[in-house]
């Protein structure tokens, strides 16, 4: 698996922020592809192969989930909450990455079962550091049930 493209799912509303985010990953030593969806909605149909994602050569199963909390048509709340109660999804890891330092927002998300809970930097050097450190940990240092 070392040479094997790892699928990242960033599911990002904000373009800035996932061009921030998509410019970090692009710096992990592995290759990566990214699929970036910019609601729930089509997070969902991603994850359980509806309408234009149903053929898994075109949209194969991510090893990872990047979250955000605050998007269109159905919250990232929502969105964790059916991965999490998927039996085929939910040991893909879930980190949710947000701008919300809110307790409610953290204690919700563990309750729901994310991995992880991130809080995006400002500092872009800082926001890529941090995807790299993500990316390491989660694709190379973790140990994942797949």
């Amino acid at each position: 698996m070392d040479n094997e493209e790892s699928v990242i799912l960033l599911v990002e509303d904000n373009e800035s922020h996932a061009l921030l985010a998509r410019r970090g990953l692009s710096q992990y030593k592995k290759p990566v592809k990214i699929i970036h969806v910019i609601n729930g909605e089509a997070a969902l149909d991603y994850l359980f192969r509806r309408g234009s994602y149903s053929d898994p050569i075109t949209s194969p199963r991510p090893r990872l989930i990047l979250l955000d909390l605050r998007l269109p048509r159905i919250d990232g709340l929502d969105v964790l909450k059916e991965v999490k109660e998927d039996e085929d999804l939910r040991s893909i890891p879930v980190v949710i990455l947000t701008s919300s330092m809110a307790e409610p927002d953290i204690i919700r998300s563990y309750y729901f079962n994310a991995n992880s809970y991130l809080v995006k930097p400002l500092d872009f050097n800082d926001f890529r550091q941090e995807m790299i450190d993500l990316a390491n940990y989660w694709l190379d240092w973790n140990i994942n049930p797949l």
